[in-house]
């Protein structure tokens, strides 16, 4: 019958053959990068290039924007080089799109000073705000999906949904003036399309009707119009269905088939058109 001391030496020996397997795998393969950590610095020095409420404070003067310039190109080039083909035309036109990024947050910053009444101001929104933070680092990371760059706007993504609780899928197309308030357990699927001046609250799910691996390069997610309110807690599936301009989905609301433009869909599921802009009733 064996003892503790038996049981120690043999756990001791099953470490040991662990760290050896571990030690010949890695030797008979090239070192990964370290794209999570590569992504989670770049995400950081993006925000701080292109905001200055995000920059360490030996870098607010001028001399800072070339730092962080210089600093953002090179983490890109070590995170990317060993994923595509040929790097320096993917570098030089991501950071030929950062001028377009910067302008669309500002507009979503604007737009959730807008429509939040708690939000004081433009920079309380910028530096405070999780929701501005979730659709920054989606901003980014969709410029670098869109150069079909593989993986690393995945990891920054995650990045963002680790720190915000809000889980966007590079691939999703955002409009202009997008508002997330609150945020936490917000998810939007990677083929949802978004319009403009659209306003997501908490919990919100922009998913699949499906989960098959047969449908990857399938329109998955649904396609929200613009001006579209969607209040806590809706659930919104299916790559046709079509919440059409103007509406508003109701909280807890579970929505798998289009609804026309300027409808109210309350938790009832019952479809009702909104008039004009007087006298609207919506009843959650």
């Amino acid at each position: 019958m064996s003892g503790p001391f038996d049981e120690t030496r043999a756990a001791a020996t099953r470490w040991q053959a662990l760290r050896a397997r571990l030690k010949a795998e890695r030797a008979a393969c090239d070192a990964p990068r370290p794209l999570r950590a590569l992504a989670e610095e770049f995400a950081r020095c993006a925000l701080a290039l292109l905001f200055p409420q995000f920059a360490h404070p030996s870098r607010l003067g001028p001399a800072g924007v070339d730092e962080e310039a210089v600093h953002l190109e090179t983490l890109l080039r070590a995170a990317i080089t060993p994923l595509v083909a040929d790097a320096e035309p993917v570098i030089a036109a991501f950071l030929g799109r950062m001028p377009d990024v910067l302008a669309a947050l500002l507009i979503d910053a604007e737009a959730i000073v807008a429509a939040d009444p708690a939000a004081e101001s433009l920079e309380e929104v910028i530096v405070a705000y999780p929701g501005f933070l979730a659709i920054a680092v989606h901003r980014v990371a969709h410029a670098l999906y869109r150069l079909e760059v593989p993986i690393f706007p995945r990891i920054l993504s995650e990045w963002s949904h680790r720190e915000t609780g809000i889980d966007i899928h590079p691939g999703a197309r955002i409009g202009s003036g997008f508002a997330i308030d609150h945020g936490t357990g917000v998810v939007i699927g990677e083929t949802s399309d978004i319009g403009d001046r659209v306003r997501l609250y908490q919990g919100v799910t922009l998913g699949a009707m499906a989960v098959k691996k047969t449908l990857a390069n399938s329109k998955r997610h649904p396609t929200i119009g613009n001006d579209v309110v969607i209040y806590a807690n809706a659930t919104i599936l299916g790559g046709n269905t079509v919440v059409g301009d103007g509406s508003i989905i109701g909280g807890n609301v579970w929505l798998t088939s289009s609804v026309p433009p300027r409808s109210v869909v309350q938790f009832s599921s019952r479809v009702e058109q909104r008039g004009g802009d007087d006298g609207i009733e919506f009843h959650i």
